[in-house]
């Protein structure tokens, strides 16, 4: 096994691999930043225009409510195929890696926004109700309570989403991406070298892992706080 990958042409697979794995770091970047920004938002508005809630206001919690779990359950795959339209006319291809990322932002954006409100419900509603009585506004009990007290949960809950756009990631050679999967596909499946497959496979590892352990030491020192 070790001679096999000694006799791989690096000097073709190494610069390969870096940019698959460049491409697949600018994917989830871009899709983990505008999601996570956009996904906080609607899931805040999910909680907060709940009955009960700190802005109650059952119009806007329909709506939002509906939104989410209209977009939320549908596959990658299909999303890619039914965003197309839209995606062709904000980013002006339905194809490569920024196509890849905007239908990625799409799909983060509304599992965040469900991670976020699940993980506000949480919270112990008298820490709430002890910061209206001291007189503060709505926005800095948003601020200052109730996204400190679930922030240890929202880092679990970040971490898997950040993983599982990884998972998305893998799709992008469908449309024309780029990416750890489509190098898997490319350069070792359909050129039936299994050990370029395989090479693919224990990069995509060390990053899932290295995210999740960065994901758990983060939530960690917030807790302990």
């Amino acid at each position: 096994m070790i001679d096999t990958y000694r006799n791989l042409d690096w000097g073709y697979i190494g610069p390969a691999l870096l940019e698959a794995i460049g491409d697949t770091i600018y994917m989830v970047a871009w899709a983990f930043v505008f999601g996570g920004i956009i996904g906080l938002v609607i899931g805040l508005t999910l909680y907060t225009t709940r009955e009960g809630g700190l802005l109650a206001s059952r119009p806007v919690w329909l709506l939002a409510n509906f939104v989410v779990n209209l977009i939320r359950p549908i596959p990658f795959v299909i999303l890619i195929a039914a965003l197309q339209p839209l995606t062709i006319s904000v980013i002006g291809s339905g194809i490569g890696n920024d196509a890849v990322v905007f239908v990625m932002i799409w799909a983060s954006t509304f599992a965040i926004a469900r991670i976020v409100e699940q993980n506000l419900v949480s919270i112990d509603p008298g820490v709430i109700e002890a910061a209206r009585a001291m007189g503060a506004t709505r926005l800095r009990i948003v601020l200052t309570v109730m996204l400190p007290e679930a922030l240890g949960p929202l880092i679990l809950g970040y971490t898997f989403v950040i993983i599982a756009l990884t998972d998305m990631s893998a799709l992008a050679g469908i449309i024309g991406g780029g990416g750890i999967g489509n190098f898997a596909i490319v350069e070792g499946y359909n050129r039936f070298r299994p050990e370029v497959t395989w090479l693919a496979v224990a990069v995509v590892i060390v990053f899932v892992q290295s995210l999740q352990m960065l994901g758990n030491w983060s939530a960690k020192k917030v807790l302990r706080r």
